[in-house]
């Protein structure tokens, strides 16, 4: 059984590790893409993270906000991945927000500017 140590992991072992993403692949991929932040900074998959660092992880359309505590190099089980991280995400948003976005009709087109305004403050993107 693999437990949690202190010593230096590249970020995407570590994302894949703590249940963050399924695969290892999946979790190098949004690192590539941008979607994760160490420290306030885009990195590489090779970066490495240690106890202390702040990764910011934009996943589901939302962003989850994890500081670590822990590290390791192994996939280990939800109890064990989650003391290896502090979640300091805020809640998701409740699902009847998504149920009362407007639904755009398949093959209607672009929205308007209008549309993609009144979707953008419904969504907190913009005021």
């Amino acid at each position: 059984m693999t437990q949690p140590d202190g010593k230096a992991v590249r970020i995407d072992a570590w994302l894949w590790a703590v249940r963050i993403f399924k695969t290892r692949t999946l979790a190098a991929e949004a690192v590539r893409a941008g979607h994760v932040k160490l420290n306030g900074q885009s990195v590489k998959p090779a970066a490495q993270v240690v106890p202390g660092d702040e990764v910011r992880v934009f996943k589901d359309h939302r962003y989850r906000d994890l500081e670590v505590t822990a590290t390791v190099r192994k996939r280990v089980g939800a109890p064990i991945a989650k003391q290896c991280y502090v979640d300091h995400s805020p809640p998701p948003p409740p699902m009847d927000i998504f149920a009362s976005m407007p639904k755009r009709d398949r093959g209607a087109g672009r929205p308007t500017k209008k549309e993609r305004r009144e979707t953008d403050r419904l969504l907190g993107r913009r005021r």
